[in-house]
């Protein structure tokens, strides 16, 4: 962390905030302290009680100058004006210099998703050994249900209701929500549970857990998922969000329900969720190029 000194105590209260008052989780308030490193860099010595519009309109403009995209601007932005208004609040700051500021636009991307094949490839893994079952357990969990990175890391043994199928999981805003599982993923998960014990330390409460028998860290995961990608043969680039993607497209593509997706995958608004739509109208699409006679006109 480059935070000036004058600053660090500010930082420090308003993650205690977070953590605390708003209950936000470790990895999020990590993300927060990322976005403000950058507000602390570009300030340097000027106290953040004398900064103003410009100079945060010059701030952004650095940063996208340097690659930084509209979306990520945006997030960036968000987190300093949440740590201005903090400031406001607690510390008799006078105003917040982000307030009606946004970040430039970028060119709509839609989440990657995963065929059904590969997402199929993917799970159907070999699990002969404790680690192997653990992410065959985890693979089929974020395909079956659509969690996030964090509320898997996140889970206990007790939010799993493998008689009923669910689980439940505290999500953004540590918002609860009961998520079904598929047969598939209640199978690999009392395999894991099965083993879990030679791999976790007595008193460890994690669902899944880690080499040194704690829980398991996020970016554990993300390399192990790029390993068995690897190993059964999926090119694409594959990462847990790509398998909370694929659950949501391939959900939609069946059932055409967009508002049981939302509830699953726990958007606060339907117009997050809208975006699978527009993925679920390529893969109609090319059905379409492939099936039909008359699709591709003939010049």
């Amino acid at each position: 962390m480059t935070c000036p000194d004058g600053n660090r105590h500010y930082l420090e209260g308003y993650l205690a905030w977070l953590r605390f008052e708003k209950r936000y989780s470790e990895l999020t308030a990590r993300s927060y302290a990322r976005d403000l490193d950058y507000l602390f860099e570009l300030c340097g010595d000027t106290k953040l009680a004398e900064l103003k519009a410009h100079h945060i309109r010059r701030y952004v403009a650095q940063l996208h100058s340097k690659g930084l995209g509209g979306r990520s601007l945006s997030r960036m932005l968000s987190a300093w004006r949440g740590f201005y208004n903090y400031l406001l609040r607690d510390h008799g700051f006078a105003n917040n210099p982000c307030m009606g500021l946004r970040a430039p636009r970028s060119a709509k991307t839609l989440p990657h998703a995963l065929s059904p094949d590969q997402a199929m490839r993917l799970v159907d893994m070999s699990a002969d050994t404790p680690e192997a079952i653990r992410d065959k357990a985890m693979f089929e969990l974020f395909y079956s249900s659509g969690l996030r990175l964090a509320e898997l890391v996140s889970l206990d043994p007790e939010q799993l209701e493998l008689g009923s199928g669910e689980v439940r999981v505290t999500g953004k805003g540590n918002k609860t929500r009961i998520v079904p599982i598929g047969s598939f993923a209640m199978a690999a998960l009392q395999a894991w549970l099965g083993v879990r014990p030679q791999l976790a330390n007595p008193d460890e409460r994690a669902l899944f857990v880690g080499a040194r028998g704690a829980r398991i860290s996020p970016r554990v995961v993300q390399l192990r998922m790029k390993q068995w990608a690897i190993r059964q043969g999926v090119s694409d680039s594959v990462h847990p969000h790509v398998l909370r993607h694929s659950f949501a497209t391939h959900v939609l593509q069946s059932s055409g329900d967009l508002r049981a997706v939302q509830e699953m995958l726990g958007h606060a608004s339907i117009s997050t969720t809208q975006v699978y739509t527009h993925l679920d109208f390529q893969y109609l699409s090319k059905i379409y190029d492939a099936a039909h006679p008359r699709a591709k006109k003939k010049r």
